[in-house]
């Protein structure tokens, strides 16, 4: 209910900061509550928007001053698209983007459009409007929320996945496709007589503005872009930035054409220089930031009075179009090759409305072609679509387990598979992903006579090395029964070859809860989530960065006249400060003579809850008297703990050990009995 006439009088004499600072606190409490409750902010700016504005509690009387600076975001946005368009990607993705893609805006516009038209001719009193404000409406139907869904797709590490792939692709061709409908919409608002001269002179506008920026654009962009960078300012690069966006933008704006068109050739044309990844990272504070606002505004132009009293058109609007997409998409996955799970799993990632409709939405009313009595139940439809998204898309696998028998047997069929590659296999290795890095592993494996099976999510690298004999099943590592069905509990050890911190913790969890005393190794960029991997449980952490690092230093030394000898000390030293488990391991140039009975090892021990030696310090034990040293110590729930001497030892701990076999064999002797001298 809105506020009393005081409050409206006190909050419409807002000086513009402490309006300003009013949104803000708006938009941090939105945020926050959805972070709390694990949705996307997006969602919070639109719920902050539709708290505070002049139609639910009237704390914001008049949103045109927020709404001009959300157009800023919707500018920051497509220049966004803009600057990751790329030929390589289109080409790679072609199948899903030009196919799948292609044909779910094409069929949805037409048959949206055909179906406003006839829902005019058949109940003009309910609904009645023009063949232009349908052909709009299309367009805004048709798009789909790829910061919602991609944000989603990633936390459900599904990016790689059959269904991601192609909605992907479907999102991807969405983002093209916005484009010539933002020089389409404010043609349709023409004068019925001058509409198709308007159609006409503004392709022929946006054609000869996008061809002159496109043919001389790059190489003006990046000569004006290198002359900023040489001054070696980042304050100066960014104010460029703004200012080459803005002024794209005002000029397609100028030339009666849309502020966002500027903006995404802005980004196409700077995709094409070597300054594209410096400037995705300066621009996406402002990117984020305006886009809230512009969600805010789209917030406080909601009307729910209305709603409430249009609420069978509201529930019309919400479930047609997201029960047709949902059919439309499931039904062209399926005619285009997928499975009928992924095919339905495609569709519940797509069904709901994306922010493009709200900017396609707002264009078409800014240029007079959606009637006033819609507007608010078209709005609040898609913001409801939006709102239900994140919890379709977590109950999808239910629901695709649910209405596709064949999905449960296909999933069984698949653990089947890969529980019968690992059924006569023991003390192998498990690894998690079969790229270039899980390829090399598997090679060396076998050079060395260790069994391993690798689990991929690729169906064509999967096919590929199993055709070549490769130990190699499709499977989701992240998934329990995925590792459990490869023989979790006889491996000796799982390896996480793949980039993904938020994946290995998953892998590390389930490993932690079902095999403790399995080691994990990780891969990963660098030594940020370091800490975090290991009080995940991670037996040892591998930073690409570190190795090549001390790759390059090993290649300089060697370059500059150090000895071979000297060389692999230097780099078996930084190896041994950095990496408990290989302490030790590594030998100097002259130990390939030792005999292979005398050279040092690693052993695990594992103490059964009732020997002497548990309850006692580790230090009592006195290991190093015959010459063995504790690399790393894992309680039984997997947590390592540092190797103290009055580190207490308890039952289930997994000790590494590092010596000779002879002092191995002691080692083990003085635990498993207890003996501490």
């Amino acid at each position: 209910m809105p506020l009393n006439d005081a409050a409206i009088s006190y909050y419409s004499q807002m000086t513009g900061l402490e309006l300003t600072l009013f949104y803000l606190l708006a938009a941090v409490l939105g945020v926050v509550g959805c972070r709390l409750l694990k949705l996307p902010p997006m969602l919070g700016y639109l719920i902050a928007g539709v708290i505070i504005g002049p139609n639910a509690l009237g704390l914001a009387q008049d949103a045109a001053g927020v709404r001009h600076l959300g157009e800023f975001g919707v500018v920051f946005l497509m220049f966004v698209i803009g600057l990751e368009f790329n030929l390589p990607k289109l080409r790679s993705m072609r199948r899903h983007v030009f196919g799948l893609g292609l044909y779910q805006v094409v069929l949805t516009m037409l048959l949206v459009m055909g179906g406003s038209v006839l829902l005019t001719l058949a109940a003009p009193v309910w609904w009645s409007i023009s063949w232009q404000t349908a052909l709009a409406l299309s367009g805004a139907v048709a798009m789909s929320s790829t910061a919602l869904v991609v944000k989603l797709l990633s936390e459900r590490l599904e990016l790689e996945s059959e269904h991601g792939k192609r909605v992907m692709g479907i999102l991807l061709f969405q983002d093209l496709a916005v484009v010539p409908l933002l020089v389409l919409i404010p043609a349709l608002g023409s004068r019925p007589e001058q509409l198709f001269a308007a159609l006409g002179l503004a392709l022929l506008k946006a054609s000869a503005l996008v061809g002159l920026l496109l043919m001389g654009g790059q190489r003006v962009m990046r000569w004006w872009l290198t002359i900023v960078a040489r001054r070696k300012s980042e304050e100066l690069f960014v104010l460029n930035l703004l200012l080459v966006t803005l002024s794209l933008a005002w000029l397609t704006e100028l030339a009666g054409l849309s502020l966002a068109l500027g903006a995404f050739i802005a980004g196409m044309l700077i995709s094409e220089t070597e300054y594209k990844h410096q400037v995705e990272t300066d621009i996406r504070p402002f990117h984020d930031v305006l886009l809230g606002l512009f969600f805010i505004s789209i917030g406080m132009m909601l009307d729910w009075h209305e709603v409430m009293a249009n609420w069978p058109l509201v529930l019309f609007l919400l479930l047609l179009p997201v029960l047709f997409k949902l059919a439309l998409v499931t039904l062209l996955a399926k005619t285009l090759g997928a499975t009928n799970g992924v095919a339905l799993r495609t569709g519940l990632y797509i069904a709901q409305a994306g922010e493009f409709g709200f900017v396609l939405l707002t264009l078409a009313q800014d240029n007079r072609l959606v009637p006033a009595n819609l507007l608010n139940p078209i709005l609040a439809a898609m913001v409801l679509s939006m709102l239900a998204t994140p919890f379709i898309i977590m109950s999808s696998n239910r629901i695709v387990m649910r209405l596709v028998s064949s999905e449960w047997l296909q999933q069984s069929l698949q653990m089947t598979s890969i529980a019968r590659k690992a059924i006569n296999t023991s003390q192998h290795v498990i690894i998690c992903g079969y790229g270039r890095c899980g390829q090399n592993l598997g090679r060396i494996l076998d050079a060395e006579g260790i069994p391993y099976i690798a689990l991929d999510l690729d169906p064509d690298r999967v096919r590929k090395a199993a055709a070549a004999g490769h130990s190699v099943v499709f499977g989701d590592a992240v998934r329990l029964q995925s590792l459990m069905a490869a023989g979790l509990a006889r491996a000796s050890a799982v390896v996480v070859t793949y980039l993904n911190t938020a994946s290995a913790i998953k892998v590390l969890a389930n490993t932690r809860a079902h095999a403790p005393f399995v080691p994990v190794i990780v891969r990963t960029v660098d030594d940020v989530d370091l800490e975090k991997l290991r009080s995940a449980g991670a037996t040892e952490v591998v930073p690409e960065a570190i190795e090549g690092s001390l790759m390059l230093a090993s290649h300089a030394l060697a370059l500059v006249g150090v000895p071979m000898r000297r060389v692999i000390r230097v780099v078996q030293d930084q190896r041994d400060a950095r990496y408990n488990l290989l302490r030790g391991y590594f030998h100097g140039a002259d130990d390939d003579s030792v005999n292979e009975r005398e050279q040092e090892r690693l052993s695990t021990v594992t103490l059964p809850p009732a020997i002497k030696a548990v309850g006692t310090l580790l230090g009592a034990m006195a290991l190093t008297t015959v010459g063995v040293k504790v690399v790393s110590l894992r309680r039984g729930t997997g947590q390592a703990q540092p190797v103290l001497d009055n580190t207490l030892l308890k039952g289930g701990d997994t000790l590494v050990l590092s010596g000779t076999p002879a002092a191995l064999a002691l080692a083990e002797e003085k635990l498993l009995r207890g003996r501490t001298t």
